[in-house]
């Protein structure tokens, strides 16, 4: 057995092949190396993007929100002391939101319209910071004024200083019938995240909400933690303490469908790029397959000399480990550099072609974002050294058949 380590090595690195063997085997490592470091790049952007859209979403939307099953909150002060005797908040904050359309110079976009308390509300969003025209704390000072995601301002064609018509989900009775109840709001401002919120969301103050929905009370609290990843852990807590008669609503449960999306879309794009890597390994049946034909007469000898079959099948998988590890280690520390990197190379990209990649106009961002998460590489490295062991079977399983008397026979 000592000698096996010895022989792999020469027969995987230091090996006498004909030219096409050796041509395979360097391909077959060669698509090892571009596979993992595919995998390992595309992955890390994937993570990026996932990231990046998280913290837009989550500079509108609270962490938790706790909404009454029945009826509305009549005084939240005292639900909001309840929920900090039990947990450790960073913020809390009173909503009304519904459902409305909106008009302006003659086009409609369905949208969802909340009512805030602006003073709490800085504790629970970062609304403030993301404002891009106009003044937020007008809300306050002016009733039946709203601010708009700069995208649906856009859509509706409204600029600040005008109005838009709300229709509102009740019905008004007149004399000559029933109606939607509709009123006009004037524009004082717009924001701005980068994501699907500045299409459909609309902020007037709790005051006019209260007005417009006929509304006494709230309709619940919105929760801020430290760490977003809290909120999980925090809405069993609260579920648990209020019981049956509030709600309690994880910002993964309201924004679920949109991430769940870009995590199959990471599942997707990392199993096409996992078949580059089966390929590279699948080529290692081929360069095994070769030097098996190649080194008839070397397993005679090497049986003669002592060793048994099964020290035969190791050697030649052995060899097939050591050159898919080899592209999988080159691969690996290629992809992570890239994965590191990959943000200032585009912005060299753009800074050498004088054209931006990514137009923020378009995409909302100005650089490709990526994250590199050590499990993703540890986990393309163990399918990558897995499909490689794999790949050895079956050469080494005929290498270990070779009978050294009918070998010799014909030398």
């Amino acid at each position: 057995m000592r000698l096996l380590p010895e022989l792999i090595l020469r027969y995987s690195l230091r090996g006498r092949r004909k030219g096409f063997a050796r041509v395979v085997a360097w391909i077959s490592m060669l698509g090892m190396v571009l596979g993992v470091t595919s995998l390992i790049t595309v992955m890390s952007v994937m993570n990026g993007f996932a990231q990046e859209l998280e913290s837009r979403i989550l500079a509108l939307v609270a962490h938790t929100q706790v909404t009454a099953t029945q009826g509305q909150v009549a005084d939240w002060s005292v639900l909001a002391g309840d929920i900090e005797r039990v947990l450790a908040v960073d913020g809390i904050a009173p909503f009304i939101s519904d459902q409305v359309l909106l008009e302006g110079w003659g086009r409609q976009r369905g949208v969802s319209m909340t009512g805030i308390d602006l003073r709490a509300q800085q504790r629970v969003s970062g609304l403030h910071d993301h404002m891009v025209a106009g003044e937020l704390s007008v809300l306050e000072t002016e009733r039946f004024s709203v601010v708009l995601g700069a995208t649906l301002g856009r859509l509706l064609g409204v600029n600040v200083g005008d109005k838009v018509s709300v229709t509102l989900p009740t019905l008004a009775v007149t004399p000559l019938g029933v109606f939607p109840r509709t009123k006009q709001l004037v524009v004082r401002g717009f924001f701005t995240v980068g994501a699907d919120l500045d299409v459909k969301q609309a902020y007037v103050s709790l005051d006019t909400a209260r007005r417009l929905f006929s509304r006494a009370g709230v309709d619940g609290l919105q929760l801020h933690f430290q760490h977003s990843s809290q909120s999980d852990a925090a809405s069993r807590v609260l579920k648990r303490h209020l019981g049956p008669e509030f709600r309690v609503t994880d910002w993964r449960a309201t924004q679920g469908s949109l991430f769940t999306a870009v995590r199959m879309e990471k599942i997707t794009v990392a199993t096409l790029l996992l078949a580059v890597v089966m390929v590279a390994a699948f080529n290692i049946v081929s360069t095994l397959t070769m030097s098996v034909t190649e080194k008839r007469s070397d397993i005679a000898v090497l049986r003669i000399m002592g060793l048994s079959s099964g020290q035969i099948m190791w050697l030649f998988m052995g060899q097939g480990v050591v050159l898919g590890g080899v592209g999988t280690l080159f691969g690996t520390a290629l992809g992570v550099s890239l994965a590191l990197s990959i943000s200032d190379i585009v912005v060299w990209a753009e800074q050498l072609s004088g054209t931006p990649i990514f137009d923020p106009r378009v995409y909302y961002i100005e650089r490709l974002p990526s994250l590199l998460q050590w499990s993703d590489v540890f986990a393309t490295g163990a399918v990558a050294m897995l499909l490689s062991l794999m790949a050895t079977a079956y050469p080494a399983w005929r290498a270990s058949k070779i009978h050294p008397v009918e070998v010799l026979n014909h030398v």
